[in-house]
Parts: structure tokens; sequence; C-alpha cells
């Protein structure tokens, strides 16, 4: 049987915040991806459903909920 061995960390309270300022590339390419797929399912829905499942999933794996445009 192993043993798990745990480092602590103490968390640095003095941390700076940095100033945050909003990246229009972030929300552009968001809204760029929406309306592609929008257009996608508008012109035929299940010819396209390949297409829409992967701009979804690149949607979910790239933009997280985790992801900020104020970054």
């Amino acid at each position: 049987m192993a043993k798990v061995f745990t480092i602590p960390v103490v968390p640095r309270v003095a941390r700076r915040r940095r100033e945050r300022t909003a990246d229009s590339r972030y929300v552009d390419g968001q809204r760029l991806l929406v309306e592609a797929m929008r257009y996608l399912a508008q012109s035929d829905p299940v010819a396209n459903r390949g297409a829409i499942a992967l701009l979804s999933e690149h949607v979910r794996t790239r933009f997280r909920m985790s992801d900020s445009p104020l970054g």
C-alpha cells in the first residue's frame, strides 16, 4: 500500500491585483462562432448537424466558464 504525501502551500495574501481590461477579440470570437452555428442551423439543420456539433464542441472546450474576457 502506498503512502500519500501532501506538501502544504501557504496562500499569498498580499497579491497585487492587476487592472482588468476587456478584450474585444474574445467577445468577437464567441459571437462569430455563435453566428456561424445559427447560420448553419437555419440553412439546413439536418445536413449541417456535424458542423454545428464541431463548432459547439470548440466553444465548450476553448471557452470554459473559467475563461474571462477581462482576463
